[in-house]
């Protein structure tokens, strides 16, 4: 434990706190759905990591995947992919963020990968910040499109 929080692997059981941070990173997501999802999640190539407080509450996670199609900017295969990260804010400073990279990082290594991506979307300066200040570096900017084909 550091400074009152500590890293551990995410299991099923931890869906309630869990849910609520995804809540939290994701709200434009149906707030019922997901515990699911998370079950969904780690039913697949997966692992989460979730950071607790003295308490036991749950103050922060990280998701990741193996993702074994074609990742920008990475030259291996499979990856792994950060799929997302989120501190509670009354919680950031405290590297705990860094610390669930970590626990990220050891496990895409457990899984025989040589690289870790993820992505953040261009707006969002504090996310691309705290990737830069956990090692990771840009490789491309890339703008999607889309065209309505009916009414």
């Amino acid at each position: 434990m550091s400074d009152g929080w500590s890293i551990r692997q995410a299991q099923p059981r931890d869906t309630t706190g869990w849910a609520r941070l995804r809540q939290d990173l994701w709200p434009m997501d149906e707030p019922g759905q997901q515990a699911a999802d998370i079950l969904d999640f780690l039913a697949g190539d997966a692992a989460g990591f979730l950071a607790t407080n003295a308490d036991g509450q749950v103050i922060a996670f990280a998701e990741a995947s193996l993702r074994h199609d074609y990742v920008n900017g990475t030259e291996a295969s499979p990856v792994g992919f950060l799929e997302g990260w989120y501190v509670d804010p009354a919680w950031r400073g405290h590297g705990i963020g860094r610390a669930l990279v970590q626990a990220v990082e050891a496990w895409t290594r457990e899984q025989g990968c040589s690289e870790l991506a993820s992505d953040a979307l261009l707006d969002n300066r504090d996310s691309q910040a705290a990737h830069a200040a956990c090692g990771f570096e840009e490789t491309e900017r890339v703008v999607y499109f889309r065209k309505r084909l009916d009414d």
